[in-house]
Formats: C-alpha cells, structure tokens, sequence
C-alpha cells in the first residue's frame, strides 16, 4: 500500500470533518414500524373509547367493577355474534368484530378491516399450518405467497397512515 501523500491526506482530513459535520445530532434510536403502528393503535382506540364516555384501560389503574369491565370490552371489541371468521388448516377458527373501537382504528390504519383481519391471520398462522400439514414452513409460504405479498401492502399501507396520525396530532 502507498503512503499517503499530504493532500490525500488533508483531503482524507476534510472528508472525515464534512461526514461529522452531516451527521444527524438526534442519535436516538427510530421506534419500530410495530410501535408505530402499536402506539397509533392506542391513540385511535383511546379516543373512540373517550368519545364514547369510558376511560381506557391503563396498568395500575383501579380495577374497575364488573359492568364496567364488560362495557369497556364491548366497546373496545365489539358485541354480538362475530361478523369476521376464518377456519385455518389447523382446524381452529378465528373470530373478529366490525363493530368495535379495535376495529374502527383497523379500518383507519389498514383502509381494509376486512382484508386485514383475512390476511394477518393467515399469515401468522403459517408455522402452525406447516406443522398441522405435515410440510415445510417454505411449502407453506409458498402457497400463500399472495396472503403474504397483501400483508405487506396493508401493513405499508398502516405504517405510512400511523406515521401521518402521530406526526400530526403528536
């Protein structure tokens, strides 16, 4: 290897100095997409909660009594029969509301609840799929590469709409 001539050097000099220079100051670590998409989750399910008079769950708050428990729930997942289901190849079925504040942020963030709801489970289902059926977790992924490429889009879809949630309203 050559030695450093004194103007590569400075040159080497300038470039360390300029990339210190740009370097961002906020070194604190991003949140996660699943954050992002958690904490939008709370903030929409927060203020439908509000909007409806009920005070969301928080740890170490005063349990609250049993009617109370049980509006909060209904409020929160919806009441009645389940309107979503989806039967797995593992023999369990999957059940979900439309009605409730959970599933109004959904629509909000994913633009699809329905879609959403079909999709997720499917795809966090697949390991459990492949031991059920007797085939590899690739095999598996393979025949539902389309629930997977549409998991993809909604949850782009959900990051780039809690992102926008949170920046405006912080």
């Amino acid at each position: 290897m050559r030695p450093l001539l004194p103007a590569g050097a400075a040159l080497l000099a300038l470039g360390l100095s300029l990339t210190a220079c740009t370097t961002r100051a906020d070194t604190s670590p991003r949140p996660s997409a699943d954050d992002v998409v958690k904490a939008a989750t709370r903030r929409l399910t927060d203020d439908c909660l509000a909007h409806r008079g009920l005070a969301p769950p928080r740890p170490g708050a005063r349990t609250p009594s049993p009617a109370a428990q049980q509006r909060l729930s209904d409020a929160l997942f919806g009441t009645g029969p389940a309107e979503l289901s989806v039967r797995l190849p593992t023999g369990y079925v999957v059940r979900a509301h439309t009605d409730g504040c959970l599933a109004a942020a959904q629509r909000r963030l994913y633009g699809d609840q329905v879609r959403w709801f079909r999709t997720s489970v499917v795809v966090n289902n697949l390991r459990p799929e492949a031991t059920a059926t007797h085939r590899t977790l690739a095999e598996v992924r393979a025949r539902h590469q389309a629930e997977i490429t549409e998991w993809q889009r909604l949850r782009t879809h959900a990051v780039t709409e809690a992102t926008v949630l949170l920046t405006r309203h912080p």
